[in-house]
């Protein structure tokens, strides 16, 4: 299905770069950078860094990336239709003892992404329609091996989510600040357990000030506040939130380094755990490729 859905979406791409030259229409394969930045806050989102919890020393280690196959771009890239593909997954380290990670708990995230985006005097417009699978598993850090049990009686299930998810948001630049807010909703096609609540909501903001702190070298050195709260859950609904504070080396839209405090209060970000409430404050750092 997904396959089919980037097939049609070439063809039409193609179809109208044909029969409108004059419109200014450029098809573009393998653009730079992407249409639609990842939400900062958001853990569902593909990144490659480590978040250390100060008060129990776990980490989340994520690894993953997402990349723009193919954009339309319309009157000098004022507005831009683009279409990419999104792998990741993070994972839950109890310890690093023996200098190895011990990992216990791993979400994994594929599927594929349209975007749209759209320029307007000192603002901009975006949308995302995701297509994502979601699986979560239970490893070998989950398990004792000398008594031959998991840790803590919890033991693996088969968690899976198939979901859609549409994300709108507009960014404001001016007086040296850029300002981004932003809702949604997905809807999950296939879910288990089934218990678990088919649709889920989400609204954040991120705010960045790329001139408060210089420059270096030649980048930005970006303060930002950002806040991602998503609502989901099995058999009621529940509230989750993160609030992050950091610095990013670099354009706020371009590659760069992340460096970052977190707060995380609701349901377990680790899906194995769904059923588990937690709170933890983090420090960590991430790369943007952008």
């Amino acid at each position: 299905m997904k396959i089919k859905a980037y097939l049609i979406f070439l063809v039409i791409i193609q179809f109208t770069y044909t029969a409108f030259p004059q419109n200014g229409l450029v098809f573009d394969l393998f653009p730079s950078g992407l249409n639609f930045i990842p939400l900062k806050a958001n853990n569902q989102e593909a990144r490659l860094g480590v978040l250390y919890y100060t008060a129990t020393t776990n980490l989340k280690v994520d690894i993953g990336n997402n990349v723009d196959l193919l954009a339309l771009k319309m009157n000098e890239e004022q507005i831009v239709v683009a279409a990419g593909i999104e792998f990741m997954a993070y994972a839950f380290s109890r310890s690093y003892a023996g200098q190895r990670l011990q990992i216990s708990a791993v979400d994994g995230f594929f599927g594929g992404n349209l975007s749209f985006s759209k320029r307007l005097p000192n603002s901009s417009l975006f949308a995302r329609l995701r297509i994502i699978h979601n699986s979560a598993h239970l490893v070998d850090g989950s398990y004792d091996t000398s008594n031959d049990v998991w840790i803590d009686g919890k033991e693996p299930i088969p968690y899976t989510k198939d979901f859609g998810e549409i994300t709108i948001a507009h960014q404001i630049s001016e007086h040296d600040v850029d300002f981004k807010y932003y809702g949604g909703l997905a809807y999950a096609t296939l879910v288990r357990p089934s218990e678990l609540k088919r649709f889920n909501y989400h609204v954040g903001i991120e705010t960045a000030f790329p001139k408060l702190l210089g420059k270096l070298v030649d980048d930005d050195v970006n303060l930002f506040l950002a806040g991602h709260f998503f609502l989901d859950g099995a058999h009621k609904y529940l509230g989750s939130s993160q609030l992050m504070l950091g610095i990013k080396i670099g354009g706020w839209t371009k590659k760069g380094v992340v460096f970052y405090t977190s707060y995380y209060a609701g349901r377990d970000m680790f899906s194995s755990y769904y059923d588990r409430r937690i709170s933890k404050f983090g420090i960590g750092f991430s790369i943007d490729f952008i």
